[in-house]
């Protein structure tokens, strides 16, 4: 009468196999295709054709509106061609470490000019910043042309870098200035609506 309960276990299982009755897989998914609703296929040709005239009419309506702002003048501050800027000789030429202080210092600058959003209100006061940051721009390749003719010295880099600086700093100092602006006007405008 004793029996190893893991014995009888065993032989319990094995006479327990359950099995699937033949046929059960399909008729499982005949009613799961039943019950399903049938989704009817639409032509949608005629979405794709509005899609298509939408992005064309606000490209054009883009352009439009681009070509009315043509008329504000804006100030370029670095209209050095491409082939002039790959023959000139920078500062970033001499080791791998100035050229990413120079790229970071370029990069931010572009950045910030990018950033800028010229208003007929704001007009002459980026245009006198634009001015100062010029004569930065001049004094860089003068100092780039010394550097050439020269050779590489501390003196040199190191008005490179600042030059660098302060034109990103004008830039800063210059979008701070356009937010207080705007930060006037909109206290303006509220005080006369009420």
């Amino acid at each position: 009468m004793e029996q190893d309960l893991r014995e009888m276990f065993k032989k319990d299982r094995e006479e327990q196999r359950h099995t699937i009755k033949h046929g059960h897989e399909e008729r499982f998914l005949k009613k799961l295709e039943e019950s399903t609703p049938v989704q009817k296929k639409t032509d949608k040709g005629w979405l794709k054709i509005a899609a298509s005239v939408a992005v064309i009419i606000s490209i054009g309506l883009g352009f439009l509106y681009f070509n009315k702002n043509a008329d504000n003048k804006t100030t370029v501050v670095d209209n050095i061609n491409t082939e002039e800027q790959k023959s000139e000789f920078t500062f970033g030429d001499l080791s791998p470490d100035l050229k990413k202080v120079e790229s970071y210092y370029v990069a931010n600058i572009n950045l910030e000019l990018a950033k800028l959003e010229v208003s007929p209100d704001t007009k002459e006061l980026i245009d006198s910043f634009m001015e100062q940051l010029n004569n930065l721009n001049i004094e860089y390749k003068t100092l780039n042309i010394e550097l050439k003719e020269l050779g590489p010295n501390d003196q040199t880099i190191t008005a490179l870098i600042e030059n660098l600086q302060l034109r990103l700093q004008l830039l800063q100092k210059l979008k701070r200035k356009l937010n207080e602006l705007k930060l006037s006007k909109n206290e303006q405008i509220i005080d006369n609506s009420i």
